[in-house]
């Protein structure tokens, strides 16, 4: 003990865990020898979707701006022409599937990107393509973000989103 702290006397003795001392010297960890239950990879995935459900809620009431929340919008893309003929929009709609869909506020995980076909593209392209939405959003999950004025770099999170979903499709634009 050096200043209320365990020196670490050899470095092939550490393991990070604690295994070089016989207990806490302060008395503040202590440690339980039992059987543990078996690994339930399933039960530990839906535990974190309902946490990260949770937390991105409790985000929202936080703070105070529903805008936080992420959800899937369903929404009545079409209607019926008066003549019965074929289906036809009435008007421009948007065709966002959810929210949000800026890369540094979406999850990594989920529901909405289960079985997706994912649209990245540059936030300006909705401004600079006036069909983008029929084009290239319709039936796709939206994540957008600026490759250029973003101060990040988005690799590491766009990698996570593709391999931790069921992604079926990636367009870039």
């Amino acid at each position: 003990m050096v200043d209320g702290k365990a020196k670490l006397v050899r470095e092939n003795f550490c393991d990070g865990f604690g295994d070089c001392l016989p207990g806490c010297p302060t008395g503040a960890i202590t440690f339980e020898e039992r059987e543990a239950p078996e690994y339930d990879e399933k039960a530990v995935e839906e535990a974190k979707k309902k946490k990260m459900m949770e937390e991105m809620g409790n985000h929202a009431a936080d703070h105070g701006c529903p805008g936080s929340r992420f959800m899937e919008l369903k929404r009545n893309e079409e209607v019926g022409d008066p003549s019965g003929n074929q289906k036809v929009n009435v008007k421009p709609i948007s065709r966002l599937n959810q929210w949000p869909c800026q890369i540094k506020l979406l999850p990594v995980e989920a529901p909405f990107y289960d079985g997706a076909k994912l649209l990245i593209a540059a936030d300006c392209t909705a401004y600079a393509y006036a069909n983008m939405h029929e084009d290239f959003m319709k039936g796709k999950i939206t994540i957008i973000g600026c490759p250029k004025l973003d101060d990040v770099d988005y690799t590491e999170k766009l990698m996570e989103i593709i391999s931790k979903n069921d992604i079926k499709s990636v367009t870039v634009v």
